[in-house]
């Protein structure tokens, strides 16, 4: 007895019987969603389950996912310790140059080496969330590991600046954006109700690394000097490339879509084509939302002034309080207190509903953006200790919340495009904001006016981000009363299918 499936209707639930006749008779019976019946050569007809609408996916919250959670937290703590710490690195940088006062910019030739290598991990972010998407999170981390290994390992076997602003500045840097980036998305395929906790752990773990790194390499700088100290930090992104293996996708992809999406580009022309796979690379639609383009402004509008404090604070206290022995007590204050506001920060978040998240950052910011005002005002070392105290709780709070509000503003299913093209946007100011600052203490002979100027974007991009919750009410009320329904924002189809970001069609089989 032959039988035909039947075609269903999508998003119309119900059950049917049907019986047919010819040679033989037939009956089936089915319950799904849709209905249709189907016609054999004079067999029976049944009534099956449709391809309806397909259930919400639903993270283990738990499980494997804490082994993922570590393999993040050596990722950020290796990655962001070794560029929080370029304080320490930079002076290195100058004794191994040997050069002293003789050439009067050896200050600023140097700070571009950290400040690539800082941009560069903006900078790369909306290739990263291609990559993401289209090869998966574990491919992707792997390939930046890779390259931020070759980076600092080659930045050993040279002391050329020049040599350094490549191998340092641009292979470190982008491997660095390549490893850290698949490690905010990857967490969203095992938490969501505990997403802001995953974070916060990720974040805090972290600074197991990030904290003693900096008296790190005060002492083995010393001990076996700057070229052997970047081979010992290639072998933290050595192992993170073992690390990176742990970020499997959980969610397989949806088959029908892929052929249906094979067939309608059949039937267009090459130009057609090649638009439709320009838009499939570059999702712009995250663009279309006003509350994320206003949160993205108001972002990069804040951290124009923000790697100020890394990069200058401890050439700082040398400057104004002759401090050359203890200096290393600065950065390690800041990614403790930073590690400490982001475990905090993390379950703080996942207890404030919907984008009422976004007011931690607010007050990150602005009090950020005090903290950096008042560092001229100190009167001595102790003093600085306390400011640095207070900036990095409030780069704590910041970071781990960032992931969450993306999740929110556009949804799972664009989380790495927006993240991406956000941290793309950041990538001028972040790296600009050092060498104005540079300047200012050229031009003024003290960085008085360059911790004034540090101070400004993060309380004006602070005041931007307030709007974003008011908005996004607005459009809910706008909605409401458009459909008469009272329901959220329902987020827009995209180009991934059933995917999540970073799990492609060729790692369905995990």
């Amino acid at each position: 007895m032959a039988q035909r499936r039947a075609a269903g209707s999508e998003g119309e639930p119900g059950t049917g019987t049907g019986t047919g006749t010819g040679d033989g008779t037939g009956t089936g019976d089915g319950t799904g969603t849709g209905d249709g019946t189907g016609n054999g050569n004079g067999n029976g007809a049944g009534n099956g389950a449709g391809s309806g609408a397909a259930a919400p996916f639903q993270p283990p919250e738990g499980g494997f996912g804490w082994v993922v959670v570590f393999a993040a937290a050596w990722c950020n703590g290796s990655i962001f310790g070794i560029h929080n710490s370029f304080g320490i690195i930079y002076t290195m940088l100058q004794s191994d140059l040997g050069e002293g006062e003789n050439d009067p910019a050896l200050e600023f030739k140097t700070a571009w080496v950290g400040s690539l290598a800082m941009g560069m991990i903006f900078f790369c972010s909306p290739i990263v969330s291609i990559f993401t998407d289209r090869i998966g999170c574990r491919t992707t981390a792997a390939l930046g590991a890779a390259i931020a290994f070759i980076g600092l390992l080659s930045s050993s076997f040279t002391k050329s600046l020049e040599v350094r602003y490549f191998t340092y500045g641009i292979l470190f840097g982008c491997g660095s954006s390549f490893a850290f980036q698949p490690s905010l998305v990857i967490l969203g395929h095992y938490f969501k109700r505990r997403l802001g906790l995953a974070n916060g752990i990720v974040a805090g773990s972290s600074c197991l690394i990030s904290v003693p790194l900096p008296f790190f390499l005060k002492m083995v700088g010393k001990a076996i000097g700057l070229a052997h100290t970047f081979q010992v930090l290639s072998a933290l992104m050595l192992i993170q490339i073992f690390l990176s293996m742990t970020y499997r996708p959980i969610l397989p992809p949806s088959c029908d879509s892929q052929h249906d999406g094979q067939e309608k580009l059949g039937s267009r022309s090459l130009r057609q084509q090649c638009w439709s796979q320009m838009r499939k690379y570059f999702n712009l639609r995250v663009f279309r939302r006003k509350t994320y383009r206003i949160w993205a402004f108001g972002i990069a509008t804040a951290v124009l002034g923000y790697f100020v404090p890394y990069m200058h604070l401890v050439k700082y206290v040398e400057k104004e309080f002759k401090e050359t022995k203890k200096d290393w007590i600065l950065p390690v204050c800041l990614g403790a207190m930073s590690g400490l506001g982001r475990l905090v920060s993390g379950r703080i978040g996942d207890c404030i509903p919907g984008l009422k998240k976004i007011y931690l950052q607010v007050a990150s910011f602005v009090l950020f953006g005090i903290m950096c005002m008042m560092v001229p005002q100190c009167r001595g070392f102790e003093g600085v200790i306390v400011i640095c105290l207070f900036l990095g709780l409030c780069d704590g709070f910041f970071t781990t919340i960032m992931a969450p509000i993306a999740f929110e503003l556009v949804g799972p299913m664009q989380a790495s495009q927006a993240i991406g093209y956000l941290m793309g946007l950041m990538a001028v100011p972040m790296t600009a904001g050092t060498p104005i600052a540079g300047y200012f203490n050229d031009y003024f002979g003290n960085y008085h006016a360059a911790f004034y100027f540090a101070g400004v974007p993060p309380i004006v991009g602070g005041l931007v981000l307030s709007v974003v919750p008011l908005v996004h009410q607005r459009m809910l009320q706008k909605q409401r009363l458009d459909s008469g329904k009272d329901k959220m924002l329902a987020p827009e189809a995209v180009v991934n299918g059933e995917l999540l970001p970073g799990c492609p069609a060729s790692e369905a089989h995990i």
